[in-house]
């Protein structure tokens, strides 16, 4: 049924995407249209103060309705909104801070209050990341590691309270922050089958938990454009210590890191390369909830989120992004990866693939924002992703 499904979304949205293209081909629909059905969902909060002062940026607030999809959360409707601004006293030097928020129902009868956000003070002389997140979530289960069977799948569901602030001060160079924060995640309210092996495992945090604790962090972040870069560096490294003196219910550390590069393979064309490494490590007695998860609509598409699960993961991914014409592109991503127990069990002939084919809308030239629909292919599995801005 699943199989069905997706073909008939993929043709509807081929549909769709033709109509679209043949009418901005044909000029009914031109980029003064577009423009005009942007500003329809955008607010302009301090547009009389920046235009008596020309060094002010012009703050966006765009609020729109919603469409997705992937293979966790089905279809999924729901608001978005995206606020934009600089600091008062920024300059070009400066670039935009970014605070999104989604607000999201999905069919398969998920609620969804999600918001990631960077601000960058005058001059990027501090940084402020994070994430704040709500949601009730049934997820699959098939059991730990690498190994895990198909035929053992079973569904459990939770509830998720997650709230992490990063503070970061440029230090040593133009691109580098380091600072730190706490990250507060509380699972509760789980469903999981009374003989399933989740149940049967447990497993420290099965049936809920409480992550509480103390971040260390590093960025380094050279990247054009925060939505959708071109050219630039993104490494990101944290490492926290949870225990049980903020409130957690287990003592463990996690490390992440995540490095990105950015560039274009040819001078006179707009074609870019993305490249990603991406890691998450956890040791001592660390909690269900916490453990690594492979495959989702970011990292390794293809996989169901969660397919495979252990105490830590490594996966890569590259991408080829190329604009076909107008507002229209494509791309094509290949990437593997690996779930262990152990770090020294990572091995090269143990990484599973997944690659794929992507389409692309552009939705704000300005800003380089896309609508974005992908097809990913892993081991004897593919999936679809619908979403707004790139994977990474």
């Amino acid at each position: 049924m699943n199989n069905i499904l997706n073909k008939l979304f993929v043709l509807l949205f081929f549909l769709l995407f033709s109509v679209i293209v043949k009418a901005q081909e044909k000029k009914r629909i031109t980029d003064e249209d577009f423009k005009k059905f942007k500003e329809f969902f955008t607010l302009y909060p301090n547009a009389k103060a920046a235009e008596k002062d020309s060094t002010l940026y012009k703050s966006k607030l765009i609020m729109a309705p919603i469409i997705g999809y992937s293979p966790e959360t089905n279809f999924s409707l729901g608001v978005g909104s995206k606020y934009l601004f600089k600091f008062r006293g920024s300059g070009e030097e400066t670039r935009t801070s970014n605070m999104p928020i989604t607000i999201q129902y999905t069919l398969n009868n998920q609620f969804i209050l999600y918001s990631g956000f960077e601000i960058f003070t005058n001059q990027e002389e501090w940084v402020i990341t994070g994430n704040f997140a709500f949601k009730n979530f049934p997820r699959l289960f098939y059991g730990f590691g690498r190994n895990s069977l198909e035929e053992n799948e079973e569904e459990y569901g939770y509830y998720q309270f997650r709230f992490e602030p990063i503070v970061l001060k440029q230090l040593f160079a133009r691109h580098l922050f380091v600072g730190g924060g706490l990250r507060y995640n509380h699972i509760f309210n789980v469903k999981a089958e009374e003989e399933g092996l989740l149940t049967a495992s447990k497993f420290a945090g099965f049936n809920g938990s409480t992550s509480a604790g103390a971040e260390f962090a590093v960025l380094y972040d050279s990247r054009d454009n925060i939505l959708n870069a071109i050219s630039g560096w993104y490494v990101e490294l944290t490492h926290g210590f949870y225990g049980k003196v903020m409130g957690g219910t287990q003592e463990f550390q996690l490390s992440r890191f995540d490095v990105r590069y950015f560039f274009k393979p040819f001078h006179n064309k707009t074609d870019v390369i993305g490249i990603q490494a991406a890691g998450r490590f956890t040791y001592h007695d660390v909690p269900f909830s916490e453990l690594a998860l492979f495959g989702n609509e970011e990292n390794l598409r293809g996989y169901i989120e969660g397919r495979y699960v252990d105490k830590h993961i490594l996966a890569t991914q590259i991408e080829y992004r190329k604009n076909l014409f107008n507002r229209v592109g494509m791309v094509a991503f290949a990437g593997v990866g690996d779930v262990t127990q152990e770090v020294k069990d990572f091995k090269f002939k143990n990484l599973r693939p997944t690659f794929g084919v992507g389409l692309r809308f552009l939705l704000d030239r300005e800003e380089r924002l896309n609508a974005r629909l992908d097809w990913g292919f892993g081991e004897n599995t593919n999936n679809l992703y619908l979403n707004i801005a790139e994977s990474f």
